[in-house]
């Protein structure tokens, strides 16, 4: 999986920089959580909902490790290396991860445009056949504008705007529908719900792959190695504001307002505008 691959590569490559990286602060917030490592590097994840089980027996209940009190001073390897498996567990990996890798992304020679949606890269002039997982706004918006035939899974219809309902399609689908297209979008949270591996493992070859949102700034070699072409990762630009957005409530576009910029990574093997 995504994921182990990322945390493999981390060990054997860069040991020596997250050895003793310990998680200094965490917030996790309604829609998005962040955390600080001891190295001063920030990361974010979108939250997983119903992180809290409140209905488990007493004797049930969950006072171990990455449970609340018990996160900050942990050290990153022990979360990495955990076995442990929750919302709160996978939320704090993905936005750990992301901290990391956002030390290695400058030195990494990757092609970045700052201040770029992937949707801004590709050619909207084609007639294409886009899927798109999890229901961007704007890129709907975007997309519906031109003569490209989109389909939008989802696993809340709902959160399609009405003149919009029908784009979606059930989010179990994604066998039937991802094959068949040309260009795939898909939100950075399927890192977050361990989902990201099956949708691209039903993607076929010379599909365009997009992996994008604030989730998705893990090590841009593991996802290029499974033929994503873009990623639309986030860089942090106010860290002293990051916290009071994610505790506020916040979500991507405040993130993008008050302290964070869109960027985009380009695989090597890809030529883009």
């Amino acid at each position: 999986m995504i994921i182990e691959e990322t945390c493999r590569i981390l060990t054997l490559n860069h040991y020596n920089l997250i050895k003793d990286l310990t998680i200094a602060d965490v917030r996790i917030g309604l829609n998005m959580s962040a955390v600080k490592l001891s190295d001063g590097s920030y990361g974010m994840a979108g939250t997983l909902s119903g992180g809290l089980e409140h209905d488990v027996q007493k004797s049930q209940r969950d006072y171990g490790e990455f449970t609340p009190n018990q996160i900050k001073g942990k050290k990153v390897m022990q979360l990495l290396e955990t076995e442990k498996q929750s919302n709160i567990v996978g939320t704090l990996k993905i936005a750990t991860l992301n901290a990391i890798s956002s030390n290695l992304l400058p030195s990494s020679g990757y092609k970045v445009f700052e201040d770029k949606d992937p949707v801004d890269l590709l050619d909207l002039t084609k007639t294409n056949s886009i899927v798109m997982v999890g229901a961007f706004q704007s890129y709907i918006r975007k997309i519906a504008a031109t003569e490209n035939r989109l389909q939008v899974l989802e696993m809340n219809p709902d959160s399609l705007p009405h003149e919009f309902s029908h784009f979606y399609v059930p989010a179990n689908d994604y066998k039937k529908i991802i094959p068949d297209a040309e260009i795939v979008i898909i939100t950075g949270i399927t890192l977050v719900n361990n989902t990201l591996d099956g949708l691209l493992n039903s993607i076929t070859a010379g599909t365009q792959v997009i992996v994008t949102g604030p989730s998705a700034n893990i090590l841009p070699e593991v996802l290029f190695n499974h033929n994503v072409d873009i990623i639309g990762a986030t860089r942090i630009t106010h860290p002293e504001m990051l916290f009071s957005t994610v505790s506020e409530g916040g979500a991507g576009y405040h993130l993008f307002r008050y302290c964070a910029q869109k960027i985009c990574v380009i695989n090597d093997s890809q030529t883009f505008i």
